[in-house]
């Protein structure tokens, strides 16, 4: 590639994350928890209340606000009785019925400040199956493409970017080629990466 040709790639990667940093919300907008404690289910009581991640700064501003919640017990064992997330953070086990991870407000924010919406995290995951937060993060920065309607699309802006310095007189059958090409590509939700 020339210089050039070069400067336009990382050109595009910069404009294609300033694309999705316009459509982003903070993941932590979609996640709520229903807490109670083990000891109120096993006396018959529902007794708890909905709390939004998003309304509270830090981890310990939300286990305080628990505490306070449930002060009427000595040592509440919490439990979330129901959830409502990105299932993100399921997967990455970072929330389930009696654990929220410390770490579930860092990694909100890493998704944030990333430039990238929480559905590429979640996309690319579907695809590489268990892994850490921080390999998923790196993953993702290293080898994530964009979001197209299809597989022809994809690899026809791989042409076109000059990825395989094609002369753009070269009559292509895109679907042949997308089906060759995708052998070095993974697809989940319309979000392409690198395998």
């Amino acid at each position: 590639m020339l210089e050039h040709d070069k400067a336009t790639s990382i050109n595009f990667k910069s404009d294609l994350k300033l694309i999705n940093m316009t459509k982003l919300t903070n993941c932590l907008d979609t996640a709520s928890i229903y807490v109670s404690t083990y000891a109120k289910y096993n006396n018959g009581s529902l007794y708890g209340k909905w709390l939004n991640l998003s309304d509270y700064s830090d981890y310990e501003d939300l286990l305080k606000a628990v505490r306070e919640l449930h002060s009427d017990e000595d040592d509440p064992e919490f439990m979330f009785q129901d959830l409502e997330h990105c299932e993100l953070f399921e997967n990455l086990g970072l929330i389930g019925e009696s654990f929220l991870s410390p770490e579930i407000y860092e990694i909100a924010q890493q998704i944030n400040d990333s430039g990238y919406n929480v559905e590429v995290y979640e996309a690319c995951l579907d695809n590489l199956g268990s892994i850490d937060f921080q390999s998923l993060y790196k993953y993702v920065n290293n080898f994530y493409y964009g979001e197209y309607d299809s597989d022809e699309d994809f690899v026809q802006w791989l042409y076109e970017d000059d990825t395989f310095n094609i002369p753009n007189w070269v009559v292509i059958d895109w679907s042949a080629t997308a089906r060759s090409i995708m052998f070095d590509y993974f697809e989940s939700g319309g979000h392409y990466f690198r395998s």
